[in-house]
């Protein structure tokens, strides 16, 4: 894998012309390629010259006649009359390029601080934008800060150069602080941008600010286009014109005095139109998000106030609403508050929540509102409501949550859409270093880490790893600031991951301390999404915020996080596993007994020590979803993904003992690189992921030498084929049962278990 030819591919359609400019102290050099691969070998060649202190590449789409100016060559050291990209020169836009930099001096490379605190902006970014309907960017590290890219296509004219100036601007007013700003400047067509797989040499390189190489850190499987009426959306939602001043003779508000005087958090200020620009800490309008609120006081004296997100107004005059909150009266009439729909106060959301919590259920109660936003999956969700419990439990290593699946089928959508049901102050999601993690100012204990298709690095998966084991303790991070001294960072105590991928995490240990869950990819399931998204389609517009039971669930968290309590299992003696191979099994089913009892513990008995006792209900909660993501609904025993047991199946299906990566690839339908990679497993820079043939002992390799005559020769080759074993793979998928001992009530089994003293037939015992 060569990540210079992969971010070419990720960026560029073939057949382009892309200019190659590479800046150093004295000189550019640059060239036109339309043949990537000379492209990247003469990329490769600028950055192991160490003179060179960056190497960048035209984004957007340049008129191919300036090929002839260097054709697939560089030219080092340009002259005057060698002319680069003009914007002129661009024929049409085709990224909107968004640069997180860090404040620093200039000319020296980023901290590693200074460096996860843009990364970590860029991933607040992206989450607002999709808040706002933009489609998944390319999320990039430049080196020194972090990239977002969203495709578009605009033409190159004065309106699309106005729209992304627009956009930017926007960003900078509601994200820039003073630790990462926004570049404004790339607005321009013909602006370069930093190429991925290259060294990025600003000042020297030193331990506190080292030269780090750019690179992708994800790219969209299907890249949609935004477009121009979204951009408008972001790049004008704050006032040109100001609102008419203050009728009267008496004096106009200040609008800094007042909001300090009323306790409201300003994040930074700035010129505008003459006045001045509050950008608020807090979203005064609304509990459902922090970021997007500002207040603009005019030179005239008139203010104006507002939110950028839809469901705040997107952008709308809100200050006569915001006064009334703060104060008894404007003038001599009273202002109320006019949300767009009532809502009960928070001590009703409370009040409704404690009565689930006293004489409900819970569980039904979370997952009810919770499959009005999202059809299916319901073992998913158990899973996922079980997780979030744990962090409750005082005895626990907590339950975290591996989800895999075909892309497209509701992966991330299932993960948000529980996240929604827990207070946003414990919701972690997006792209982050494991470094960003131990600077997370925010954090709190018992947030829930969602990492959506991210590959994780060694180091996070250390992280991981050590976040599980020592689930109740702090993570801590010892490290030297810039003036030499001691800093220690920690991740709080009870977080819980929760993984999407499509593919497993790649290390054996991490999927070892997971839930190990499938996302339903069946046909039934894409026929019930269809048809709740055209009901959803057919409705009146709604926002899920005026929803009660979404904060109702909320409030129920926020209760159960309020203690840790430790819960006892008198019957544990008395279970049962079929199969205790993988020795962290049976402790996760403790924990989710102690899960499903701790969402009834304000209905549950203590004993005298105040230890919440378990009782059967919670273990058929528990027995339930365990047999689930043991058998159809995950891979917890086998720690397969959802594409290996389907192509498990296929192959039991196939009724072969010998079978090939062709025949296999034509019962799948995959290309043959992606059924070789099922089998075999594959490494890439990240992570090594093992394949059917490390996780299941009924697949084994053989290579055989095969005689054939060809034009009167008989030629020999190898041929790799792969032996199947019916009545190995039928016991490999069935150790997944749990029971108590002394329990007539155990009524279902799998496939192939037969309880102690119950005949097997030889029929039975052997293949048909």
């Amino acid at each position: 894998m060569n990540p210079i030819a992969d971010a070419l591919d990720a960026l560029f359609p073939k057949g382009g012309v892309v200019e190659l400019r590479a800046l150093a102290d004295r000189f550019t050099h640059s060239g036109y390629f339309d043949d990537f691969a000379k492209l990247t070998a003469a990329a490769e060649a600028l950055d192991a010259d160490p003179e060179v202190k960056g190497i960048y590449v035209t984004l957007n789409v340049v008129d191919p006649a300036l090929l002839a100016r260097r054709a697939n060559r560089v030219k080092m050291r340009l002259t005057r009359s060698d002319p680069t990209t003009a914007d002129a020169d661009i024929n049409r836009r085709r990224w909107l390029p968004i640069d997180l930099d860090p404040v620093r001096p200039s000319g020296v490379s980023s901290t590693d601080e200074e460096h996860a605190a843009a990364i970590e902006r860029a991933d607040a970014i992206a989450r607002w934008l999709s808040e706002q309907g933009f489609p998944d960017p390319v999320k990039a590290d430049s080196g020194n800060g972090a990239h977002l890219l969203y495709a578009i296509d605009l033409p190159n004219d004065d309106e699309a150069t106005a729209l992304v100036k627009g956009v930017l601007a926007t960003l900078d007013l509601v994200f820039s602080n003073d630790s990462v700003v926004v570049d404004t400047a790339n607005f321009n067509a013909a602006r370069i941008w930093e190429l991925y797989g290259t060294l990025s040499r600003k000042g020297d390189h030193t331990p506190d600010r080292p030269h780090r190489r750019a690179k992708i850190l994800a790219v969209p499987e299907h890249a949609e286009i935004v477009t121009a009426d979204l951009l408008r959306a972001i790049a004008t939602p704050l006032p040109v014109d100001a609102p008419a001043p203050p009728k009267g003779k008496k004096a106009p508000v200040d609008l800094g005095a007042w909001l300090s005087a009323h306790g409201i958090g300003v994040r930074s200020t700035r010129p505008w139109q003459g006045g001045t620009l509050y950008v608020l800490e807090d979203c005064p309008f609304s509990d459902a998000h922090r970021d997007g609120a500002f207040a603009i006081q005019f030179p005239s004296g008139a203010i104006y106030a507002g939110c950028h997100h839809t469901s705040c107004g997107g952008g709308a005059q809100r200050w006569p609403e915001l006064r009334g909150m703060h104060e008894q009266k404007i003038g001599n009439k009273p202002q109320k508050r006019t949300p767009p729909a009532p809502a009960p106060e928070p001590d009703a959301f409370r009040e409704r929540a404690m009565e689930v919590l006293t004489r409900g259920d819970p569980l039904a109660f979370i997952l009810d509102t919770f499959h009005r936003e999202h059809v299916g999956d319901h073992t998913v969700a158990e899973c996922l409501v079980l997780s979030i419990a744990s962090q409750s439990v005082e005895n626990t290593h907590g339950l975290h949550v591996a989800i895999s699946g075909i892309s497209g089928k509701g992966k991330t959508h299932t993960c948000e859409t529980m996240l929604d049901l827990i207070p946003k102050a414990f919701q972690i999601t997006g792209t982050v270093s494991d470094k960003a993690l131990y600077y997370h100012d925010d954090l709190r204990p018992g947030s829930v880490f969602l990492f959506d298709d991210v590959s994780l690095s060694d180091d996070m998966q250390e992280l991981l790893k050590n976040a599980t084991t020592r689930f109740r303790e702090p993570i801590e991070h010892r490290t030297l600031t810039s003036d030499r001294r001691l800093r220690i960072c920690t991740i709080p105590e009870r977080c819980v991951w929760w993984l999407a991928k499509v593919k497993s995490v790649g290390d054996d240990q991490v999927m070892n301390r997971m839930l190990t869950v499938w996302i339903d990819d069946s046909n039934h399931q894409d026929l019930e999404v269809l048809g709740h998204m055209k009901e959803a389609e057919a409705q009146r517009r709604r926002d899920r915020e005026q929803d009660e039971d979404v904060h109702v669930c909320r409030a129920i968290w926020e209760i159960l996080k309020e203690r840790t309590v430790y819960v006892r299992i008198p019957f544990a003696t008395r279970i049962s596993f079929q199969s205790a191979r993988n020795r962290r099994n049976p402790a996760m089913l403790f924990d989710l007994i102690k899960a499903s009892a701790l969402l009834k513990s304000y209905q549950r008995e203590q004993d005298e020590d105040g230890s919440l006792i378990a009782t059967r209900e919670d273990f058929d909660t528990a027995r339930r979803v365990f047999l689930a993501i043991n058998r159809d609904a995950g891979g917890q025993e086998t720690k397969q993904t959802r594409n290996e047991a389907a192509a498990l199946e296929t192959i039991a299906a196939m009724g072969l003992e010998i079978f090939t990566i062709r025949q296999l690839q034509d019962a799948l339908g995959l290309s043959y690189n992606k059924t070789y990679r099922l089998l075999h497993g594959y490494c890439n820079s990240k992570a090594t992921y093992t394949g059917i043939l490390d996780k299941c002992p009924a697949v084994s390799p053989i290579d055989a030498t095969v005689a054939e005559e060809r034009y009167g020769v008989e030629m020999r080759r190898r041929e790799h084929y792969f032996s199947f074993d019916y009545r190995i793979y039928r016991e490999w998928t069935a150790k997944a049962d749990v029971w108590i001992d002394d329990d007539p009530d155990v009524s279902t089994f799998a496939p192939g278990f037969h309880p102690p003293g119950e005949n097997v037939t030889a029929a039975e015992e052997s293949r048909s």
